[in-house]
């Protein structure tokens, strides 16, 4: 007995070192891609994002005014406007978000000294002076060479104020609503590719049923005018996440149907409850595989709306745009609750790519979608602090994606270890892999593992390998972010660890990291 509790210590650490080992062995991955049968177009409209009238985002975070000491054009920040065309962003969504429903245009044109000031009651309860409206927003469209994308106000507006801002924006006619522009500085009209017919009308924007909505949707679209050499796409208010009802109440009201040519989605990723969201920067592996669970729901999603659209939009002209979706937070302490305020870590860089990911995976049906939201707000791709400017983990993901727009996904199949931890199973790898029209191929793959590294083997059946470059995002913690004093913490590196097999390549991924491969 004396000899067994000697060597019972002994057995149990063995067993627990062994168990240690075992757990941090180099995961297997094979995904087997057919590169000869090239699937439907990924919109380069996906990678789109979102500027609303909240907290720091506008103000500080795009626009300074002409007489500020940073950088600017006309007010908007020349730093900003760089990072965002580097990362090639095609499309912005604004002036909301709730923002818009409480939004009325007239007051953002003309003298800004002359400009109403309003209070903005859904974020901050400050004060909105309406010095960034629709010529500024349309300078910004241009500097950034994107496509605008406006919300227009049914919550609180009316038809006239819609139909006359599409005319304002967008005729060269002769009328009181084209005279007003040229009399604010523009002359000729600006092109305006998509326009929502309200926002979250099934809440902030109304609290209306979607009986009520399909009505007001036939209603407003029906003056919303194509003028010549102008051509909207109209976006009507679609579910709140999981509001199937929403869907198919409009799917089968053939004038709503007939009405737009888009219907939007919302969605984000709370990883525990709305009341207690965690906080962006102190959270452990099972917050991180949470979050993630929660995000993939995002699949589904797609998959159930998108089974509704296609029983009475089988041609699938009308798609699905995800138009607000991202991780939602806790505020960072100390900072305004209406701000939404919240750091970016390397953990909000993969989820954004599972996001991409399954974007591009339904990209037959999904043809826009808005990151929320661009700076300063939620999961921000820039942050900003005054002069200071710093790019977040989620920036750089977007900017390795950004080889899919308006590329070929590429059918293929997966076959990878589970994640798991206590009750959550999630797939342990996130991947897209397309065709540009230069026929080059890339790849991009998560290794969603938080401690374990990750062997993937790609084979292309129907291609011929001959040159293959790299890039990876990946840090020591999965907590890391950038920062004011530390903004290159997270940032992309060459990555150079995979091999070459006639027609199969293998990389050897590590834990919590994110690829990108690029195939000629």
């Amino acid at each position: 007995m004396k000899f067994l509790f000697r060597i019972l210590p002994l057995i149990v650490f063995c067993t627990a070192n062994a168990t240690a080992q075992k757990s941090v062995l180099p995961a297997e991955c094979r995904i087997e891609v057919f590169a000869d049968q090239p699937g439907a177009t990924i919109s380069k409209d996906i990678y789109g994002h979102f500027a609303e009238h909240l907290g720091h985002c506008i103000y500080e975070g795009i626009f300074v005014g002409k007489d500020s000491k940073i950088p600017n054009t006309n007010g908007i920040r020349t730093d900003v406007v760089k990072a965002l065309r580097d990362m090639k962003i095609p499309n912005l969504r604004w002036p909301g978000g709730c923002f818009a429903d409480t939004y009325h245009w007239k007051d953002g044109i003309g003298p800004a000294s002359e400009r109403p000031s309003i209070i903005n009651t859904f974020w901050g309860g400050v004060t909105e002076d309406n010095s960034f409206g629709t010529h500024e927003f349309m300078e910004l469209i241009d500097l950034l060479g994107c496509d605008p994308y406006i919300t227009g106000n049914l919550g609180s507006g009316t038809v006239q104020e819609m139909a006359q801002w599409v005319e304002y924006l967008t005729s060269d006619n002769k009328s009181p609503m084209t005279d007003l522009r040229k009399k604010n500085g523009r002359e000729k009209p600006w092109k305006v590719k998509y326009f929502a017919v309200g926002n979250e009308n099934w809440g902030c924007g109304g609290n209306m049923t979607p009986e009520y909505y399909s009505n007001e949707l036939r209603r407003y679209s029906n003056y919303l005018n194509n003028y010549p050499g102008n051509q909207l796409q109209r976006i009507a208010c679609g579910p709140n996440s999981a509001d199937y009802n929403w869907t198919e109440t409009l799917m089968k009201n053939d004038g709503a149907r007939w009405a737009m040519q888009g219907l939007a989605l919302h969605y984000y990723t709370v990883p525990n409850s709305w009341d207690k969201k965690g906080s962006a920067t102190t959270f452990t592996e099972k917050d991180w595989i949470r979050s993630f669970s929660a995000t993939l729901k995002m699949d589904d999603l797609i998959t159930r709306h998108s089974a509704i659209m296609d029983r009475y939009d089988p041609e699938k002209r009308i798609f699905l745009a995800v138009d607000e979706w991202g991780a939602w937070y806790d505020v960072e302490p100390g900072t305004n609750p209406g701000f939404l305020y919240q750091q970016n870590s390397l953990r909000d860089a993969l989820l954004a790519a599972i996001n991409l990911n399954i974007f591009n995976k339904h990209c037959d049906r999904v043809k826009l979608a808005n990151l929320a939201q661009t700076v300063n707000v939620l999961q921000a791709v820039i942050l900003t602090e005054k002069e200071k400017m710093v790019l977040t983990p989620t920036y750089y993901v977007f900017k390795m994606m950004a080889v899919h727009q308006e590329a070929k996904i590429l059918p293929s199949n997966i076959n990878c270890e589970k994640y798991k931890l206590e009750t959550d199973s999630i797939p342990s790898v996130s991947y897209s892999v397309s065709r540009s029209a230069n026929g080059k191929i890339h790849l991009t793959v998560a290794n969603l593992f938080a401690g374990r590294g990750q062997k993937v083997s790609c084979n292309f059946n129907g291609l011929k390998i001959n040159k293959i470059s790299g890039e990876i995002l990946t840090s020591n913690l999965i907590t890391d972010c950038n920062t004011f004093e530390k903004p290159n913490v997270v940032t992309p590196k060459t990555f150079t660890d995979f091999k070459t097999n006639k027609d199969t390549i293998e990389l050897e991924m590590p834990a919590k990291s994110f690829v990108v491969l690029e195939i000629e």
